[in-house]
């Protein structure tokens, strides 16, 4: 399910009635507790928190005008998602959650490399993403980022 949207209010408005409340939510939680150097945006067509040029000028490897990706959400088919690069690109951000997930909900962990599937909106773990939120400095995920970059 993509929604066409050319804001972030437009996304918001465009969501299933049935998703807004805990979708809505969720980006509460991610604005309050996100690094404050990161911007929300409509990034590949869900709503993205990335690090802006003022921050990183060289922007994203794959495309220099975009800024660098660090965290989206989008509400999808089945499921409403979390995108969090760092959990793909640090291991141990990766144990710590998956560690502390069933600490939060008694749902079942469903995850990719990067993305989490929330499927039953009243379990969402809204403090685990809090914590998330505040685990990875912004300088930090840009140390990351240019070492995987550079390696290749």
């Amino acid at each position: 399910m993509k929604i066409e949207a050319n804001t972030v209010q437009d996304y918001l408005n465009a969501l299933p009635v049935e998703r807004r409340d805990a979708f809505n939510k969720l980006r509460q939680v991610i604005l309050r507790s996100k690094p404050e150097e990161l911007e929300e945006t409509l990034s590949y067509g869900m709503i993205g928190y990335v690090v802006p040029h003022s921050v990183y000028p060289a922007g994203y490897h794959c495309d220099p005008k975009l800024p660098l990706p660090f965290i989206n959400i989008a509400s999808q088919k089945n499921y409403i998602a979390l995108y969090h690069s760092g959990i793909y690109a640090d291991k141990n951000l990766h144990d710590w959650f998956v560690g502390e997930y069933p600490k939060h909900t008694d749902a079942k962990l469903d995850m990719g490399k990067s993305c989490v599937r929330f499927k039953k909106m009243d379990k969402i773990p809204f403090a685990l993403i809090e914590e998330l939120m505040g685990k990875l400095s912004v300088q930090e995920w840009i140390g990351i980022y240019e070492n995987a970059v550079k390696r290749k």
